[in-house]
């Protein structure tokens, strides 16, 4: 082999294992990647809350959200995913303290469980309202499965449906399913949330100072930079509380 051949195909060579280790690179995911993951989870539960509760007659009812102790929002939940029977999402949950503020929003995730998909439809939004620290408690130390820790119920449709105690009684949650623009109530029978420790690790270190009760004043510019879009969407479209908590 001619010394002009030689030196091409070694140039060629370590171009390909160039490409192959930024292929790896991008495989494996840099922190810095995936941390965008979570503020696109984030800015997308943002989004998604707001288009709901902004709905001029659908929606969730106000006096709901007025009385929520905590709120779940998990975009794109999908049928069979990752090779789960039933259904996967990540999204995020944020419970309200006791001055009225929002704590700081944890990443979850949600699997199994039967959703009431409608025929045909692939992904759905999940947005659940937590009416009682008992029902978000379960899911603030790891997980919650519902019917067995807590009951969910289809939730009321209707920005000025009137929500009186007997309603706030009767569910600990209340869950709500979007596909195809069509908004209702809906049962998550069986469904499975749990902590997503790997996303919390990368937002907010591997301290246990944050938990979902720490004021989102008190955290770090780059954690803020990541979940201040599902934030700022909490105080802005979820009314301030009006009754006493328990």
């Amino acid at each position: 082999m001619g010394s002009g051949r030689f030196l091409t195909f070694v140039s060629a060579a370590l171009i390909t294992l160039s490409c192959f280790a930024t292929s790896a690179r991008t495989q494996t995911g840099s922190p810095k990647a995936e941390q965008s993951d979570e503020a696109e989870r984030a800015s997308n539960a943002g989004a998604v809350l707001g288009e709901i509760t902004s709905a001029p007659d659908q929606g969730i009812p106000e006096a709901l959200l007025k009385r929520a102790q905590g709120i779940a929002v998990i975009p794109h939940v999908v049928k069979g995913a990752f090779g789960i029977g039933g259904r996967y999402g990540k999204g995020l949950v944020a419970q309200r303290n006791a001055d009225g503020s929002w704590g700081t929003p944890l990443f979850i995730d949600i699997g199994g469980g039967s959703f009431g998909f409608q025929l045909g439809v692939q992904a759905t939004d999940i947005v659940m309202v937590f009416t009682n620290r008992e029902g978000i408690l379960p899911l603030l130390k790891g997980k919650l499965k519902i019917g067995a820790d807590a009951s969910a119920t289809a939730g009321p449709v209707g920005r000025n449906v009137e929500v009186g105690t007997d309603i706030l009684l009767k569910s600990a949650i209340y869950s709500y399913s979007r596909s195809r623009g069509l908004f209702a109530g809906v049962a998550l029978d069986g469904a499975v949330l749990g902590l997503d420790d790997d996303a919390n690790k990368r937002v907010y270190g591997t301290s246990k100072a944050v938990t979902a009760g720490t004021p989102s004043a008190k955290l770090s510019a780059s954690a803020m930079g990541v979940v201040g879009p599902f934030i700022r969407a909490l105080q802005k479209y979820v009314s301030a509380p009006e009754i006493s908590r328990k």
